[in-house]
């Protein structure tokens, strides 16, 4: 799965939803069966869902897509995976994952309906969404999974699954899930996942609090963000995205390392700072994450 800034979720049955989240510039979609689906129309959403997936492949090659199915133990999971993998899915985004053997689960799951839909082996990823304390409890496990673990999705949204779980009362600061998004970030890199995912902010009309959330969670570590509301596109990949100045900065340092080190030096003096090879890899990182 690429790394995505901005991933904005459409519910399933809303296929002409679909052209407002990709003009809205998100760099992937979340074509919704669980939640946003009313129980009487999930065998609709599923079709609906199928040929979204088809027409943004078609018509939309450089946006993402990602499908999140209902969850392990209902009725509709494996309905679900027949109809959505397919060629053209990127990833599946793990509803109320519990512990690896539920993410091994999903593996097996997926594993079968790509041979039987002439989907590449192993080509569509797993998020598992962290929204349950025993997801969390055991999310270096998650992340290690199996390897077609992408990314984590650490929710930490006001109101939602996990803070009913948890029992944390919400503020814009975020002390009360400092510690969650913090341990599975750890646990993310620990995996060798370089693009940890966060979610959600909630107030569709609050854009100061999601660019104090957003900035929050990039200062943390994290490289994309779940979003529910094609006007909060802009300020996600603004935040999570480098500035010109940034990435022309990081293109200095990597020159000015690379030019000290022709001479024999394993560290420069670049612009007042004194660098070595470890903020040199940094640099290079930052630039392959923008592609550049």
């Amino acid at each position: 799965m690429k790394p995505y800034k901005s991933l904005l979720f459409v519910p399933g049955h809303r296929g002409d939803w679909v052209d407002k989240a990709v003009r809205a510039g998100t760099d992937a979609v979340i074509l919704d069966l669980e939640d946003a689906v009313p129980e009487q129309l999930k065998a609709e959403a599923r079709q609906t869902v199928a040929e979204s997936v088809a027409r943004l492949r078609a018509e939309h090659a450089d946006v993402g897509v990602i499908v999140r199915p209902n969850g392990l133990g209902t009725p509709h999971v494996g309905k679900d995976l027949a109809a959505v993998v397919r060629p053209g899915v990127d990833a599946l985004l793990l509803p109320m994952i519990y512990t690896a053997e539920d993410v091994i689960r999903f593996d097996a799951l997926v594993g079968y309906f790509e041979s039987e839909h002439g989907v590449e082996p192993g080509s569509v990823g797993l998020v598992p969404t962290l929204e349950t304390a025993q997801s969390v409890a055991n999310c270096e496990q998650l992340a290690s999974a199996t390897p077609r673990v992408a990314s984590l999705l650490v929710a930490a949204a006001k109101g939602a699954d996990i803070a009913r779980e948890i029992g944390f009362e919400w503020t814009l600061e975020g002390l009360e899930t400092l510690y969650l998004r913090s341990r599975a970030l750890v646990a993310c890199r620990a995996a060798g996942i370089t693009h940890p995912i966060c979610g959600i902010w909630q107030d569709v009309h609050d854009l100061d609090g999601l660019a104090t959330f957003t900035a929050q969670n990039r200062r943390l570590g994290f490289r994309g963000q779940v979003l529910l509301h094609p006007s909060h596109v802009a300020t996600i990949n603004a935040t999570y995205g480098l500035t010109d100045e940034e990435l022309d900065r990081y293109r200095r340092m990597v020159a000015a390392f690379e030019a000290a080190e022709a001479q024999g030096r394993a560290a420069v003096d670049f612009e007042g700072e004194h660098i070595d090879i470890a903020h040199v890899q940094t640099a290079r990182q930052m630039l392959g994450l923008a592609g550049s």
